[in-house]
């Protein structure tokens, strides 16, 4: 049993409620036939890997089998999962820290984006947030991807440009 099963096992089963737009909202694409928002458990941590190498912009220094391992079994509910037919199209982490609510890694297939899929995903990330009582999100967004900017203006997030992320990789 790997780790994050083990603890998987040990908290019991974890239940995020399906988030499916409401057919009201305009952003929502009608060509999206079947989209589901899920947590993403121990079984998919490969395929979210595999999926970010095509979907996501860069990488992180936590990209790898037991970082995101650690980050399901931690914290179900924080890697969100949209899938279309039940393959992957989309990915956000929606961490929260009891204090700051925090998204990372807001991905979606080269050949899905456009249709409202990283809307929401960031839809279903703000409601988790709130159900947890969060109240204000923050995004880690690349400088250079230009296209993200957009994204993330659209959806009514804004650069905060009096704040800079100050990092220290941690050593093993």
């Amino acid at each position: 049993m790997t780790a994050c099963r083990a603890r998987a096992a040990a908290r019991g089963p974890f239940r995020m409620p399906e988030s499916r737009p409401p057919a009201a909202v305009s952003w929502w694409d009608r060509r999206m036939i079947d989209l589901r928002i899920r947590a993403a458990t121990c079984e998919d941590v490969d395929g979210v890997l595999a999926f970010w190498k095509t979907a996501a912009e860069g990488t992180s220094i936590s990209d790898d089998r037991e970082g995101v391992e650690r980050l399901v079994a931690r914290d179900p509910g924080a890697l969100l999962l949209a899938e279309e037919a039940g393959e992957p199209v989309g990915t956000v982490i929606a961490g929260f820290d009891g204090w700051r609510c925090h998204l990372y890694r807001l991905a979606v297939r080269p050949d899905r984006r456009r249709l409202g899929i990283g809307s929401a995903l960031l839809a279903a990330a703000e409601e988790r947030f709130v159900r947890l009582g969060g109240r204000r999100a923050d995004a880690m967004v690349l400088t250079r991807n230009e296209r993200a900017h957009h994204a993330w203006r659209a959806a009514g997030y804004g650069s905060e440009e009096h704040w800079r992320r100050w990092v220290k990789p941690l050593a093993r």
